[in-house]
């Protein structure tokens, strides 16, 4: 009978829904969630969204607000008692103006709500605002069970926005809730994913998350993982490089602040080291301090166990200083730093040869190199052949600019000799070996004048 009655009042009254007052037409919305099947079918319920929608769209393009303190009150009143000036004046406030007055309706009244709005190409931006601002107040009064569908309701909104639209900070503010509560898995992947995928805009505080009550790491690694896999997404080519490399600052401070945690195990912290491609950071300085700390807390991992958590290091990435002291570092495994000896010298040819081909220099690169290690070896002239061969690249004045770049590279090449002088010493008879055969083929080939 209710319904009926309802069905009666309203269709007298449908055709002049736009005189209704805001007051007036929640009144309805609230008496149509009661009876929602029917007032649905009857198009009871979406004539009346239809014109919620328009008036808030229209209240947004114009400074007064509505006054819902009196049944009577238009659309348009100002009510100047209980706003002031000031408030009216501000954007935010004529567009949010409403969101007070939505929280009485269900969470299936609210998913058609915003699901008209968006097709109604209603600014997202304010959709986000008040979906947060929904969870949160109604949040306090809720049961556990309300709870949980308060948050999947909204988490399935927001993934329907544009994601440029949602806030960033809003979203990591969600999933400390989302932690607390019981949500269905496809819930937690959408709200994972919507995070992973601007993990740009991400802090090292927004990532250090308390890992499951059940689990003994300190940080939820795992999670941070997941993070990475959506942001990568199927392809990390297609990630812009100036993307991967915030994430990569950001990752090398999280690695530092997670490598003390006496849980985490080599294999896992070898994960989030090489979750990133090669491509995103320019230097593993980061790397190598976060590897170093993981490495003196974990002091009693066997010698292969320590060798999986150094194999996401790129040791040619490394600086000088970074280098040095990896060479002198008790922590690391001897392999290691044999490998970063054969690594900085392939560097050292690397570069070289790579300043030869620019210069278009006819000599072979490889013999000029060995003709200053065997300099070097006798005496400390070495950085003046090396300085000298940087001088007879013939380079035009349109590339002084280039010139200037091969000489920087020069003096890197000397400073990087200098290091492999002094570990030559701690060179396996492989290496030695190697180098030694490689002199002897090219003993024939004229050095390089002074």
């Amino acid at each position: 009978m209710e319904m009926n009655k309802l069905v009666e009042q309203t269709e007298k009254s449908l055709d002049e829904i736009r005189y209704w007052t805001w007051s007036e037409l929640m009144m309805v919305l609230k008496k149509c969630q009661n009876l929602l099947p029917k007032a649905r079918s009857l198009g009871i319920l979406d004539k009346c969204l239809d014109s919620l929608i328009g008036r808030v769209a229209s209240s947004c393009e114009t400074s007064p607000c509505p006054s819902t303190s009196s049944p009577d009150s238009s659309m348009f009143r100002l009510s100047s008692d209980t706003r002031s000036t000031e408030s009216l004046k501000n954007n935010f406030v004529r567009a949010t103006w409403w969101f007070e007055d939505l929280l009485t309706l269900d969470t299936r009244v609210i998913e058609m709500l915003v699901k008209l709005m968006v097709s109604r190409n209603f600014d997202q931006g304010i959709i986000c605002r008040f979906l947060f601002y929904y969870q949160k107040s109604r949040f306090a009064s809720a049961t556990p069970d309300e709870k949980i569908k308060i948050v999947e309701t909204v988490i399935e909104m927001l993934d329907s926005l544009d994601i440029r639209s949602v806030s960033y900070k809003s979203l990591f503010g969600m999933l400390r809730v989302a932690l607390n509560v019981n949500l269905s898995q496809c819930s937690r992947d959408k709200l994972e994913s919507m995070i992973g995928s601007q993990l740009d805009e991400a802090s090292l505080d927004n990532l250090l998350v308390p890992s499951p009550v059940k689990a003994s790491y300190l940080y939820d690694v795992n999670l941070v993982l997941r993070f990475l896999k959506s942001f990568l997404g199927k392809d990390a080519c297609c990630v812009p490089l100036t993307r991967l490399k915030k994430v990569a600052r950001v990752m090398d401070l999280y690695l530092a602040e997670v490598a003390p945690d006496p849980y985490l195990k080599p294999l896992k912290f070898l994960a989030l080291i090489r979750a990133l491609p090669d491509s995103a950071r320019d230097s593993c300085d980061g790397v190598y301090h976060a590897v170093n700390l993981y490495l003196e807390v974990h002091s009693g991992l066997s010698e292969e166990e320590k060798m999986k958590a150094c194999c996401g290091l790129n040791y040619e990435k490394l600086s000088s200083e970074a280098f040095n002291h990896l060479r002198e570092n008790a922590n690391f495994p001897s392999k290691s730093a044999v490998l970063a000896v054969i690594s900085q010298q392939r560097k050292l040819k690397g570069l070289l040869q790579d300043t030869t081909e620019l210069a278009d220099f006819t000599d072979s690169p490889f013999n000029s190199f060995e003709t200053v290690l065997q300099k070097g070896r006798k005496d400390e002239d070495s950085e003046q052949q090396i300085v000298l061969y940087a001088k007879k690249l013939s380079l035009s004045d349109e590339n002084e600019k280039l010139k200037a770049h091969l000489q920087g590279m020069q003096w890197r090449v000397v400073e990087l000799e200098k290091v492999c002088r002094k570990m030559q010493t701690q060179m396996t008879k492989m290496i030695k070996s190697r180098l030694s055969n490689q002199r002897n083929a090219k003993s024939s080939v004229p050095r390089l004048c002074s």
